[in-house]
């Protein structure tokens, strides 16, 4: 049975439209894996001498289990922003005598062989290899990796244990936030030292073997929940529930002075707030926010005046670039029948791009206390404010005329590449890299003042010829309103 489960969706990746829409994206995550892989190689066979550097005095392989702690940490966090619970289309399956058990299993299988529990292999294996060649003994090394392995497969069941609780959270990454804070704050505040417990449980599995019954049994309790999980949402009806949702009706009279694109921004505001993904990623504003604490308290970062136009760009354009990357695809559910409407491409269009001007406002406007931090890094997010609204509102408004994947706004909103492709990859280049690059250039070059005046140029620039570049951009979605009314038809 599990034979033909791989042959039907073979079958279907294949035969489905989006396998010869998706060549790009293909490639682009390929070379992507790969920079990966060589980054893990490399990190793997050095991590031996990096450690003896830092630690002469100390047991290297003692040394290497205390960090694996802050690893866990920081896999539990990639994989819930980037793995997803493989699926497949089992509601034919299930009008036919398949058993619900051997579906389940299936798919908790197939979560076991994804690319994210191989890739620490290639730190792992290579770390193992050091180590053994080193002098330490073959028998506790092997131990030792295999008891990894099995730490790998019990953050790829609990992800989705995660994931579970999220998906019926109307913040749907608090649950992440709440397990991740409670293990980091339980041993930072030393009330329970994980770090400690992790370190000394794998050089202890690695002396005594024996030991390895215990990760052995966690995997085995996480990989029961999943498929308790998963069993009890595995019925026809269970898509059939009736909702029971309370209308709140917002008063947004104010888009009138908006004059003709009023309509179309109430719908905007509407869509916002009244579905999961756009609410959540709404909602997401606040890390954008707060982007800049991870670095301007840090002393190592005072002096790197080229980070402060980076995360000003960041920080005031959250948004724009949550929202914009994706437009008109928000729309791709109704976009035929508001294609067949009566109404002007080009105010369609400046809403959304009034929508992702007052947001960059709005940003800016509450990072002003980062002042605190010194008035170079108010001014750096002032100028990164008006390059975001001069050039990259216009960057991505273009960009968005490539956008041909449709997107369902009720799935997980945080991080969910439902919907991306590898405009959304590409886009990233103007958006973050060209300013950040210019302006560190120039800071290096001439000096500060002179790199604040020419992202303030620029963008200002983009204000003075916003006319004509929303007339280019109108003629590209115009051009490319058929082929977009044909990708959005399409359900895979």
């Amino acid at each position: 049975m599990i034979k033909h489960f791989i042959n039907l969706e073979w079958k279907q990746y294949f035969r489905s439209s989006y396998w010869q829409k998706s060549m790009v994206i293909n490639i682009l995550m390929v070379f992507f894996a790969l920079s990966f892989i060589a980054m893990f190689l490399g990190l793997g066979f050095s991590s031996l001498f990096i450690l003896k550097k830092i630690f002469p005095n100390q047991d290297v392989f003692v040394v290497a289990n205390s960090f694996i702690f802050f690893w866990v940490i920081g896999d539990i966090v990639m994989r819930f922003f980037l793995q997803k619970l493989p699926v497949m289309s089992v509601k034919p399956l299930l009008i036919l005598p398949v058993k619900r058990s051997t579906v389940v299993n299936y798919v908790l299988g197939k979560s076991a062989v994804s690319f994210f529990n191989f890739l620490p292999l290639f730190a792992i294996i290579p770390f193992s290899i050091m180590l053994i060649n080193d002098g330490y003994a073959a028998s506790m090394i092997i131990t030792w990796m295999f008891a990894m392995i099995l730490v790998v497969l019990i953050i790829n069941f609990l992800n989705f244990i995660i994931e579970a609780f999220s998906a019926e959270s109307e913040l749907s990454f608090l649950p992440l936030i709440i397990v991740v804070g409670a293990l980091f704050g339980l041993d930072f505040f030393g009330i329970l030292p994980i770090r400690a417990l992790l370190g000394d449980g794998l050089t202890s599995i690695a002396n005594n073997p024996i030991l390895i019954l215990v990760p052995i049994a966690i995997l085995a309790m996480c990989y029961w929940y999943n498929f308790k999980i998963l069993k009890q949402k595995l019925f026809l009806d269970s898509s059939l529930k009736t909702k029971v949702t309370e209308v709140n009706a917002a008063d947004l009279s104010w888009t009138k002075r908006f004059g003709d694109i009023a309509p179309f921004m109430q719908l905007d505001l509407k869509l916002i707030w009244r579905n999961k993904r756009t609410k959540s990623m709404a909602m997401l504003m606040v890390i954008g926010l707060l982007y800049g604490l991870f670095f301007y308290p840090q002393p190592m970062y005072a002096d790197k005046e080229f980070m402060f136009a980076f995360i000003g760009i960041f920080s005031t354009g959250f948004f724009l670039i949550n929202f914009g990357q994706f437009i008109p695809a928000w729309d791709s559910g109704y976009y035929k029948m508001l294609m067949s409407q009566n109404i002007k491409y080009e105010q369609y269009l400046r809403s959304k791009f009034v929508l992702m001007v007052m947001s960059v406002a709005i940003m800016f406007i509450l990072g002003i206390p980062y002042v605190y931090f010194g008035w170079k890094i108010l001014l750096a997010h002032f100028a990164a404010g008006i390059y975001n609204i001069g050039i990259n509102s216009h960057i991505i408004l273009y960009g968005g005329s490539f956008n041909r994947k449709k997107i369902d706004l009720d799935k997980k909103a945080a991080f969910n590449y439902q919907g991306t492709g590898a405009v959304q990859w590409i886009i990233g280049i103007p958006l973050m890299i060209l300013p950040m690059g210019l302006f560190a250039l120039i800071n290096w070059l001439v000096g500060f003042g002179v790199a604040i005046t020419v992202l303030i140029v620029l963008g200002l620039l983009g204000v003075v010829l916003h006319k004509k570049l929303m007339k280019i951009i109108t003629k590209r979605y115009l051009d490319s309103k058929y082929k977009m009314i044909d990708a959005f038809s399409q359900d895979s």
